[in-house]
């Protein structure tokens, strides 16, 4: 058995290694989500050996001061010893993480997404989703069949589903069912089309084609466009509010107070005046530029993951890193819109192609170019899967879909 002075030395000793780590972490901030990760748990993990090696102090008189060191139960030093090595663990692995090569993280991700046929599982979660989208809106009266078949023709329109797919695949990733997060991915879906039906008025984008058909507005009047694109998105809140079950009553409120964040002047309606404002506006900059898409695009597919990783009952770091992986996709899948704006025909891309050039709005194109775009594109994916990497082949489908949105079509 350890002797008194020694047991005093190794707790000295202990005391002194935390703070020199505590200094490392201080004078090197992560720079990824992984070295992230190493950080957070240090600081726990130091805080936790602390209190025990506070707890021969608390455990004696006060006066003894230092000396009650000399008291510390066996089992006492066995937790300390125990922390201590985690501890080593997690220093090592955050400096790995930092020596680590970059390509070899990602010939790792790859090597997971190639294994996962992404192909099968979009169009199985596509044919749920449809049919839960199908279900969620039906004419109980006369009066409300006009309102009802608009909101219907868009939201029906086709698409690729990939808000709602986005929130399955993160609820089952932290071990949610699809059933929980079904209303919730209805939601996204009726908040998206909303955005799609104003995005497409003539006081703002003035399209006339959207998913390869007549907008809203052209079918159904500006009028009774603008208020579907108000219903579905209050109809989106309710939908929440009234099918979501199996959930304790907290998530859900905390899943309805996000959606109505990603919506409001800091989400998508905020992002899309700043996106009008820059129209024909010289000396926009490329934060003006990641400024309007966090909001007008990424915020949506930001709460999108979020939402499924809260419904299951994910921790706050899960869900920060859930966060942190959709806002690099959704950046990204802005500067594959602005890639495919310039590259594809409107038969394509199913909407109006070149609008962007025509209406003179600063796009990543026009900022970096059009390798440069791709390669930022491809750049921001990487970061976006890394923030993953910790969950393995659970993440497969989101891992995927970062994938995928770069490398589609439309």
């Amino acid at each position: 058995m350890m002797s008194a002075p020694s047991r005093a030395r190794f707790l000295s000793d202990s005391c002194r290694f935390i703070h020199q780590q505590q200094n490392f972490f201080r004078t090197t901030p992560p720079k990824n989500p992984v070295e992230l990760k190493f950080a957070h748990d240090f600081s726990n993990q130091a805080e936790i050996t602390q209190r025990a090696l506070a707890k021969p102090l608390l455990a004696q008189d006060r006066r003894r001061s230092l000396t009650s060191h000399l008291h510390a139960t066996a089992s006492t030093m066995q937790l300390v010893s125990l922390l201590l090595l985690s501890l080593l663990l997690t220093i090592n692995g955050f400096k790995l993480a930092r020596s680590t090569a970059p390509g070899r993280q990602s010939s790792h991700l790859c090597a997971t997404t190639a294994a996962f046929d992404l192909k099968s599982y979009l169009e199985e979660k596509k044919d749920v989703v449809e049919a839960a989208l199908d279900k969620s809106l039906v004419a109980t009266s006369p009066n409300v069949k006009k309102i009802v078949e608009s909101m219907k023709y868009s939201l029906m329109a086709g698409g690729k589903r990939i808000r709602p797919i986005l929130c399955l695949a993160a609820c089952e990733m932290f071990g949610g069912t699809e059933a929980m997060a079904m209303p919730t991915a209805v939601a996204l879906e009726m908040i998206h089309t909303m955005s799609l039906i104003h995005d497409d008025l003539p006081a703002m984008d003035d399209d006339d084609l959207r998913r390869g058909k007549p907008t809203n507005h052209v079918l159904y009047g500006e009028d009774v466009a603008i208020l579907a694109g108000d219903a579905l998105l209050s109809q989106s809140f309710e939908h929440v509010a009234r099918y979501t079950t199996g959930v304790p009553a907290e998530r859900t409120v905390e899943v309805l107070r996000r959606l109505g964040t990603s919506v409001g002047p800091y989400g998508l309606a905020g992002g899309q005046v700043m996106d009008l404002e820059c129209e024909n506006k010289e000396g926009v900059t490329r934060e003006d530029l990641e400024w309007i898409h966090m909001h007008k695009t990424a915020a949506l597919l930001k709460v999108s993951v979020a939402a499924g990783a809260i419904l299951a009952g994910a921790s706050k770091e899960d869900i920060i890193a859930c966060e942190i992986y959709a806002e690099k996709i959704g950046l990204a899948f802005q500067i594959a819109d602005d890639i495919l704006d310039v590259t594809a025909t409107s038969e394509e891309l199913g909407k109006t192609a070149g609008k962007d050039e025509n209406v003179n709005k600063t796009t990543y194109v026009k900022l970096l170019g059009l390798e440069g775009s791709k390669k930022e594109a491809a750049k921001i994916v990487a970061e976006a899967k890394a923030a993953l990497a910790k969950y393995g082949t659970k993440a497969a489908p989101l891992l995927g879909i970062a994938d995928y949105i770069v490398a589609r079509k439309n």
